[in-house]
């Protein structure tokens, strides 16, 4: 299975989607996005913070936690977003480092890209550059970003070691790291492993929070920790399955519980 092919197809579609539907748009089929009820993506923005962007980038908002509120991003700051999507989190981001700061968006994806910058023409934001590119070869230079975000991207990266050693390699002295992700308590069943529907809804390629850790301090990350900010119910995760010839009765026993959202820092010293 390509992970790569199949995670730029679904979210070249829901760009699409946004572009063609706006506002009035029903969820997207097969991805977890579009609606305030999804169990992942729902209700991880306050409403000061949507008001402030255009329609499209807080619908186009397909993460599973708010980076930026919890990153304690400093005026003048360079921010860097791996996977911004629509833009939202690199919108965000821009506001709190302010004229003086600069945030980048990096996405490999077309379709949002294209989203992404016109959504920057709506907001009319000019501290904001959006790159095309991939999260294991960022497209910048050594030491380049203050602090690094991510909202429940890398888990589609099928080698999460390169992601890791870029994050740290673009990072100056003392930079950040923080971002949002899925990450699972004990062992998932390779069923899900194995979707490729799952791995474009950042579940099947999470990490274990141990395996986590150690892939970070591996790349040179120190005072690396994991909060958890929201647990899945089996039935959360049953939703996102494509259920025809799996035994989900079963499945439900082994994964109850075992996923969570997650705020990860961690510093490059």
């Amino acid at each position: 299975m390509d992970i790569k092919k199949v995670v730029q197809e679904k979210y070249g579609i829901a760009a699409l989607h946004f572009v063609e539907k706006g506002t009035k748009g029903s969820c997207c089929d097969g991805l977890s996005c579009c609606s305030t009820n999804d169990p992942i993506t729902g209700d991880l923005y306050d409403v000061l913070e949507k008001e402030s962007l255009p329609d499209a980038a807080v619908l186009a908002s397909l993460g599973c936690g708010n980076p930026t509120a919890l990153a304690e991003l400093k005026p003048g700051e360079i921010v860097l977003d791996l996977g911004s999507g629509g833009g939202i989190d690199v919108f965000l981001s821009a506001k709190r480092v302010g004229p003086a700061g600069k945030a980048y968006g990096l996405d490999m994806t077309d379709e949002m890209l294209n989203l992404a910058r016109e959504n920057q023409k709506k907001a009319g934001v000019a501290n904001v550059e959006f790159l095309k590119g991939e999260i294991e070869n960022i497209p910048l230079p050594d030491d380049s970003v203050d602090v690094i975000i991510s909202n429940c991207v890398i888990n589609l990266s099928a080698n999460k070691d390169s992601v890791f050693r870029e994050a740290f390699r673009v990072l100056k002295p003392g930079g950040r790291f923080a971002v949002a992700d899925i990450v699972t308590r004990g062992g998932v069943p390779e069923e899900i492993r194995k979707s490729a529907l799952l791995w474009a809804g950042c579940v099947a390629g999470a990490l274990e929070d141990s395996e986590y850790s150690e892939k970070l301090a591996a790349a040179g990350f120190t005072n690396i920790d994991i909060s958890p900010t929201r647990v899945y119910r089996a039935g959360d995760i049953l939703r996102l399955m494509e259920r025809k010839g799996w035994d989900c009765e079963t499945l439900s026993a082994e994964i109850e519980g075992k996923f969570v959202s997650a705020i990860i820092r961690a510093v490059k010293i």
